[in-house]
């Protein structure tokens, strides 16, 4: 399955962001993205068929002009964010992106992908473990002793450990607050998560065109599983069935980005994702993902440059538009603070080539971008998991991913994992960052639920500042070998590895 993100990636150190954002030439606010018309030309096919984002200035001159070049250069205009300039292309000529680079008012363009469109990344770590029969037998038997809880609440540590089950109780969160769900789809069937789901906030953006026909949202099929158990673990209702959320009454909807064929997460679906988000009305975004094919996005690259630009010209957008975006930081244990990272990795769509990477310069999309929310994963013991990526100045705060190799709950299954919905009515455990951002995406729901007039900003700020502050270990040595298994830097008040701290629910409705 992609690179989904049980895991993902980080936000910038106040430096790197304005030197990104400086770099880039981030447009000024922009009114709506709405798309404008397609068109298309027919070339002889040179090379693969292959997508593009190209990006623009604003004005419907440049756009009009660059659309022109785009078809003269045998390009297929799939569709154009003229908003946010942004046009998603295909070609199969092999010297498209140099071609249209080339043309005045282009700002940035390149290849989405290093394989061919196929007829038409998540970050979790490890297989899913579903929740037998048996094992759901025992759960609910401890659940009947605790008073309100779900029947299978005795096994979700991870709400005690924010204090969600007790937040619940005072506010479980505004019907007027939408967390969209970036990612595989969402079984909107499930009966955890039918009672919240909004369907009229929902869409599949594959290929960055919004498909809102009834059911295009949901996981093209039962292995998709990893958006579903995103949106449990934000707003799975509190109705006697199953698990609940950390906001369990607010709304939840699917924005499914993923290609049909390989399951990636490409720039063009991600654009597509956030402007859609904006254009509905949707409060907060949860991505638990990193643009495929790049692990890391290098500025030098033309091809990666376009990307970064593309996805953060959308998010931006949507930042602008009223909507808080929250990603994972990823699952390679990277600390993206540090002057140089191995990535073997990418591109991940053909043959992947060894590199290192500076992480000021090569950025993992959307977590690194600026704004955006980083989010770092927790175990049960409040203790950084084993896989969780992290850097100084560059996670913004943490939040239960699960480890199920260090930190074990005692809970009736004792799976150090998370547990939430599946499709087809199931319910399983994952861990990866994947997990920590939609716990920090359910608390930020709960700010804006209590504080309806707050912006992004605002949210983000208090996100922060109702954390619980966590120091650095004086040691991370969890296999007990002698060597330090990462490094943390900073203070009580921030550090590489839970940033402003960890999320805290009943705070986040007390105040």
């Amino acid at each position: 399955m992609a690179h989904l993100r049980s895991r993902r990636r980080l936000a910038l150190a106040v430096p790197v962001v304005l030197s990104l954002t400086a770099s880039l030439g981030f447009l000024p606010g922009v009114a709506s993205a709405a798309p404008v018309a397609e068109s298309s030309a027919a070339t002889a096919a040179e090379g693969p068929n292959l997508s593009y984002v190209v990006n623009t200035k604003t004005n419907k001159r440049t756009i009009a002009a660059v659309q022109e070049a785009i078809v003269e250069a045998g390009g297929k205009i799939v569709i154009t964010y003229a908003e946010i300039g942004v046009i998603v292309v295909h070609s199969t000529d092999p010297g498209f992106g140099a071609t249209i680079r080339a043309v005045r008012g282009v700002q940035s363009a390149g290849a989405t992908r290093t394989s061919p469109l196929t007829p038409a990344g998540t970050t979790d770590v490890g297989a899913a473990d579903y929740l037998t029969a048996k094992e759901a037998a025992k759960v609910k038997a401890a659940s009947a002793d605790i008073p309100g809880a779900e029947p299978l609440e005795a096994d979700q540590w991870d709400l005690r450990a924010i204090g969600a089950d007790k937040a619940a109780k005072i506010n479980p969160g505004s019907k007027k607050v939408t967390v969209a769900v970036i990612d595989t789809g969402v079984d909107d069937t499930h009966p955890d998560l039918a009672p919240n789901f909004s369907a009229s906030q929902s869409a599949n953006c594959n290929g960055g065109v919004a498909d809102t026909s009834e059911g295009a949202w949901r996981p093209y099929t039962a292995a998709d599983y990893h958006g579903t158990h995103v949106a449990g673990e934000i707003a799975a209702a509190r109705n006697g069935v199953g698990v609940a959320g950390v906001a369990p009454g607010v709304k939840v909807s699917s924005i499914n980005v993923t290609d049909r064929s390989s399951g990636l997460f490409y720039a063009e679906s991600v654009v597509c994702a956030f402007v859609f988000a904006a254009d509905h009305g949707v409060e907060i975004t949860n991505n638990s993902y990193y643009v495929d094919p790049w692990l890391y996005n290098c500025m030098d690259d033309p091809d990666q440059k376009a990307i970064v630009d593309a996805v953060n010209r959308a998010q931006l957008y949507a930042t602008k538009e009223g909507t808080l975006n929250l990603a994972s930081a990823g699952n390679s244990n990277h600390d993206l603070a540090s002057d140089a990272i191995p990535d073997a990795s990418s591109p991940n769509d053909t043959t992947p080539v060894e590199r290192t990477i500076d992480p000021s310069e090569c950025f993992d999309v959307p977590t690194q971008l600026p704004g955006v929310v980083t989010v770092s994963a927790t175990g049960v013991k409040n203790e950084k998991s084993y896989y969780s990526t992290y850097g100084n100045g560059v996670i913004d705060i943490a939040a239960p991913g699960g480890d199920a190799r260090y930190q074990l709950p005692d809970t009736p299954s004792k799976n150090g994992r998370i547990l939430s919905t599946m499709p087809n009515g199931a319910y399983g455990f994952l861990q990866g960052t994947s997990m920590a951002s939609p716990h920090a995406a359910g608390v930020a729901a709960l700010l804006k639920s209590t504080h309806p007039g707050a912006n992004p900003g605002r949210l983000q700020r208090l996100l922060k500042a109702e954390a619980d502050k966590h120091a650095c270990p004086t040691s991370y040595d969890q296999n007990g070998d002698g060597t330090q298994d990462a490094v943390c830097q900073g203070d009580l008040n921030l550090n590489g590895f839970y940033g402003f701290g960890i999320v805290n629910a009943l705070k986040a409705v007390k105040k």
